[in-house]
């Protein structure tokens, strides 16, 4: 029986630092859990232009389509601010997304005990909080055609066109649906049917959908509105399902709420493959932070953790990822942090590798 593969895409600024200590990760599962993958790497984002001129090399776009699960570090850079928009690093994430297929986007927002004090908001406010957010990603405003920059009389115009068919907002749904129904069965939809025709229809769609799921309980809030709700009592939420555009800004929202990016992974899903799983693609929230790339200085913890969502999503391995995330929250438990953790109560700092071998130490600790 061979071993499930994993492309490793690390990206540019500090997607290569915090890429190694996942690969330590990878490495003890294999040699502690018996649980070992085939894992080759590649290039996409700025490293992939420098190369082939195209931040994704058709080459690597065909890995991503045949491997089992692609983990992706990051993309972007000031060196490549004034390149032409269809070559810019994030144009290969984006084609990634695209040609996979991956329209659900799970973004989970979890505040571990030990950072509850880092949030900006009060302790009560966010301790134990653990909730998921599941954009659309595929369609919507930033792929709806017409889009562009026109001239119109004698100025120009900026366009983009927000489109969804039913059967893109269902699918999406039914993985919003699905979710809820391994969680605590409670599915909040966002958008603007007060002001979008898209959004009546994604109301209507998702209500549509919900009828074959009843022990979920259902509502649908303005995304305005439930932004306001998610900084004034995000523990009232459980799943939220939501578009592409509002999604982003939602998921960023939530991010900061357990007090750094540097904490928050990330998982695109699309339809499952001939082996039953689904195409996947698993990345942490953060940019490349070209500023502190090459430092010792960026936190792993949300590569890590994207690396436990493949275990959970892609390969089956809930009590796995679940020891992995055990194995993160003491350390963080014990007081150590990353630069971007030093919080006003202080902590033991650890550079990036350090990070990643106290980590390591802890799941040695849990056998």
């Amino acid at each position: 029986m061979t071993n499930p593969s994993l492309l490793i895409l690390p990206g540019d600024g500090i997607g290569p630092e915090v890429m190694t200590e996942v690969r330590k990760i990878i490495d003890w599962f294999g040699a502690k859990r018996g649980l070992a993958f085939d894992v080759s790497e590649d290039l996409v984002g700025g490293c992939a232009y420098d190369k082939h001129g195209t931040p994704l090399h058709d080459d690597t776009m065909a890995k991503a389509q045949d491997a089992d699960a692609v983990l992706l570090g990051a993309v972007g850079g000031p060196q490549y601010d004034t390149l032409d928009f269809s070559v810019k690093p994030e144009r290969g994430l984006l084609r990634l997304r695209k040609e996979m297929d991956l329209f659900s986007n799970l973004r989970p927002a979890q505040c571990f005990d030990a950072l509850a004090d880092f949030s900006s908001l009060k302790k009560d406010v966010v301790a134990g909080l653990d909730i998921m957010i599941v954009r659309e990603l595929t369609s919507g405003v930033y792929f709806g055609e017409p889009r562009g920059i026109f001239d119109e009389g004698n100025e120009r115009v900026g366009i983009n066109t927000q489109r969804y068919t039913e059967s893109e907002i269902a699918r999406v749904a039914r993985s919003a649906f699905d979710l809820a129904m391994k969680r605590d069965k409670k599915l909040c939809s966002m958008e603007k049917a007060n002001v979008m025709e898209s959004g009546i229809l994604w109301r209507e769609v998702v209500t549509e959908v919900g009828e074959d799921y009843p022990e979920v309980e259902l509502s649908h809030m303005y995304a305005d509105a439930g932004a306001m709700q998610l900084t004034r009592w995000p523990k009232q939420f459980d799943v939220i399902v939501t578009d592409n555009l509002f999604g982003d800004l939602l998921s960023d929202l939530a991010a900061m709420l357990t007090g750094s990016l540097g904490m928050l992974p990330s998982a695109s899903l699309g339809a499952p493959m001939a082996n039953g799983r689904p195409k996947a693609l698993y990345e942490p929230v953060h940019g490349s932070a070209p500023d502190i790339a090459g430092q010792g200085k960026a936190n792993p913890i949300a590569c890590i953790l994207s690396f436990a969502m493949a275990l959970r999503y892609s390969f089956n391995q809930g009590e796995e990822a679940a020891r992995l995330e055990g194995g993160i929250e003491t350390v963080l438990a014990n007081g150590l942090r990353t630069a971007d953790l030093m919080g006003p109560e202080g902590g033991t700092p650890v550079s990036t590798s350090g990070m990643g071998d106290a980590i390591v130490a802890a799941l040695d600790a849990s056998l």
